[in-house]
């Protein structure tokens, strides 16, 4: 957390508001203070003690709508807590609640409409505390890692959670859904990356009113999106994204990618549909003709390999092998898997690879000469097409 930098803020606030200032965060627990302004009532003093709003204090303060309010709250003074009245303002990023700064009044008699009416002129350096605590301590609070863990569950197919996240209000009544899964590399390639995952999604999502929901693992980051037509949120969650993941990390070891499912409307499908925005996105990650963003339905003979995938290479074909003990050089099976991935356009194949047709035909009659077939019949042809997907599969990141 960059602490120096808020309690410098903080105290830039107080004195120029000339009030008592304390700053929260999501789980009640003291962030920064002010130290140059003596008022102080019991809750103050014990707040600065503990470190830690007390339950009785807090029911109070959820009591006055602080939780949902996106305004300054008043919040009345309360004589059994031994609690001067106090204006609460919510600290938001882009829509998204970070934490709370505090403004004690300075006495049982004055008006807090003196401290709202204060509150305009320092609005610049509110919004840049909002944004300093978004950039630090937000995706580490204890609240939002008990969510994400619950959101993790229910994709997971526990139908608790499920029950429990469909009633969050972001959530509820949102629907049609889909899922995204995005990673930024292989899943080997990281130490100890879940909470890298779990702020690059937070902020990648911030301000996007279709993302409801986003979390993060050692792999990779989840994000529930309300279904909408385009691609436009997706690729502009993915730059943002691996702008971030770029941004606290090493520079990634391959292009950012999204896999995304197939729209449901009933929440009991989100395990379902998380597993199809897996596939799409290791799919994604074998196969860059697919893309950087990738709709499980466009991810083809993926599918199916990926309903009977096994640890090893799950490629049993002769011909496949022979070509491979072959094709040292890599000449004739990245034309071959081309040649089929265009509709057997040999135009379309010499000028992507650069060679003239009477190379591509050459090279056509070289594999026919070695495996003994025709590599453009029908069920030689999609064995060798078959085979060579499922070794672009075997080597998919797993997640």
């Amino acid at each position: 957390m960059k602490t120096a930098e808020i309690e410098e803020l903080v105290e830039t606030l107080a004195a120029g508001l000339d009030r008592a200032l304390s700053l929260e965060d999501l789980d009640g627990g003291l962030v920064a203070y002010s130290r140059d302004q003596p008022l102080a009532d019991s809750v103050r003093v014990n707040f600065l003690l503990s470190k830690k709003v007390p339950a009785d204090v807090s029911a109070w303060q959820l009591r006055h709508g602080i939780a949902a309010a996106v305004r300054p709250v008043v919040v009345p003074a309360n004589a059994e807590l031994g609690m001067l009245g106090r204006v609460c303002v919510p600290l938001l990023v882009r829509g998204f609640r970070v934490g709370y700064l505090w403004a004690l009044q300075g006495s049982q008699d004055e008006s807090p409409a003196a401290i709202l009416g204060e509150l305009p002129a320092v609005r610049t350096q509110l919004d840049r505390l909002a944004e300093l605590l978004l950039d630090t301590n937000t995706a580490e609070s204890e609240h939002r890692r008990q969510r994400e863990a619950l959101f993790l569950a229910a994709c997971a197919a526990d139908p608790v959670a499920v029950d429990e996240i469909a009633d969050w209000p972001q959530i509820h009544a949102t629907g049609p859904w889909h899922v995204a899964t995005l990673i930024d590399r292989p899943a080997d390639d990281r130490e100890g990356g879940a909470l890298l995952h779990r702020i690059a999604a937070l902020q990648a999502t911030v301000g996007i009113d279709a993302a409801r929901f986003s979390a993060g693992t050692d792999t990779h980051a989840v994000v529930l999106l309300r279904d909408s037509p385009g691609k436009l949120v997706h690729t502009e969650v993915l730059t943002r994204y691996g702008a971030e993941i770029a941004r606290r990390g090493a520079p990634p070891a391959c292009p950012d990618l999204m896999g995304v499912s197939e729209a449901f409307h009933d929440l009991r499908r989100l395990p379902e549909a998380y597993a199809q925005s897996r596939k799409a996105v290791q799919a994604a990650a074998v196969d860059g003709r697919l893309g950087a963003v990738v709709d499980y339905r466009r991810i083809g003979v993926y599918q199916f390999l990926a309903a009977a995938s096994r640890n090893l290479a799950p490629v049993e074909s002769v011909y496949f092998t022979e070509l491979q003990d072959f094709d040292a050089n890599r000449e004739l099976l990245p034309m071959l898997e081309l040649l089929y991935d265009t509709d057997g356009s040999v135009q379309d194949v010499a000028t992507a690879l650069h060679l003239h047709r009477s190379s591509i035909y050459n090279r056509l009659a070289r594999i026919r000469s070695l495996i003994g077939a025709d590599p453009l019949g029908g069920q030689v042809r999609l064995e060798l097409h078959l085979a060579m997907k499922a070794d672009r599969w075997s080597r998919r990141p797993r997640i």
